[in-house]
């Protein structure tokens, strides 16, 4: 039985086809790589005019992921130039900067059951860009999103005390669960800070009038300490005073001398108390 011969344009289907076959890290169909050879041969015949499609351009801190019918080609490109074959190639810039963005406030029942509002600041980068885009739809909004949920889910376990003044600690507690969620989209939390902590206006009148109050009280005791300690010193300058009774007169002319340089017009005559005593005794023998 005579063999049937091929024409030319079966033997390069075959061909083609077998070549297909043989590929087993990408597989695209024979109709993929029928386009895929058509768009190079579309390339030749436009050339040089073709290069204004073909070549690209990432920047130093961009990375593209490319597709080829759909499937990814290869990991990320760049930085610089790279080259791409219309109408069966598409790629996508990833920014690898690091990105901030603000938590919105987020109003917050603490542990001891107290209402607050707490917005945050959070610092991100994609450390995957292939990742990033396979992986996730949006991954910066994704990041916000979860952002605002990890900070209500931390902050609702703490006190309000422990809100105020370990905000340290909170944030690293957020960065932890961040990073450890975001880790599958390609993304790395660099930081996180705990911006303000607004609490509602009654609140902030008790709280107020407590430390007030505590104030009052530490001057109450103060100024009683500092009483104490006059009356224990004039105590002690009286019991000296007793001993000499010459030191109650230089007291007196240091008081006149002190007056004299405040009070011109002022005239005080001491009397001592000797005199007095003196006279009261003479007037009770009488």
């Amino acid at each position: 039985m005579p063999r049937r011969r091929l024409s030319s344009r079966q033997k390069l289907t075959a061909a083609l086809y077998n070549w297909a076959a043989s590929r087993e890290d990408y597989h695209v169909g024979l109709c993929g790589y029928i386009l895929v050879i058509l768009s190079y041969v579309l390339i030749f015949i436009t050339f040089p005019f073709s290069l204004t499609v073909c070549l690209k351009v990432v920047q130093e801190y961009e990375r593209a992921v490319m597709f080829r019918l759909g499937r990814i080609l290869g990991g990320a490109k760049g930085p610089g130039l790279f080259i791409i074959v219309p109408c069966v190639d598409a790629y996508t810039k990833v920014d690898l900067r690091t990105v901030t963005f603000d938590v919105p406030p987020q109003e917050i029942l603490t542990k001891d059951s107290v209402t607050v509002a707490v917005d945050a600041v959070v610092y991100f980068r994609v450390f995957d860009p292939v990742i990033s885009i396979t992986n996730v739809e949006d991954a910066p909004k994704s990041t916000q999103l979860l952002a605002a949920t990890s900070l209500r889910n931390v902050l609702g376990t703490k006190s309000l005390q422990e809100i105020l003044s370990d905000r340290e600690s909170i944030a690293q507690t957020m960065q932890a669960a961040l990073d450890e969620g975001t880790e599958c989209w390609g993304v790395r939390v660099e930081r996180v800070e705990v911006k303000d902590v607004r609490l509602p206006v009654q609140l902030q009148r008790a709280m107020a009038a407590e430390a007030e109050a505590a104030r009052e009280a530490r001057a109450k005791v103060i100024a009683a300490e500092g009483e104490q300690k006059a009356a224990r010193a004039l105590k002690d300058a009286a019991d000296v005073i007793m001993q000499s009774p010459t030191a109650l007169q230089l007291r007196y002319l240091q008081t006149l001398t002190t007056i004299a340089s405040e009070k011109n017009s002022t005239i005080v005559f001491p009397i001592p108390i000797e005199l007095m005593q003196a006279a009261i005794g003479s007037f009770r023998t009488s």
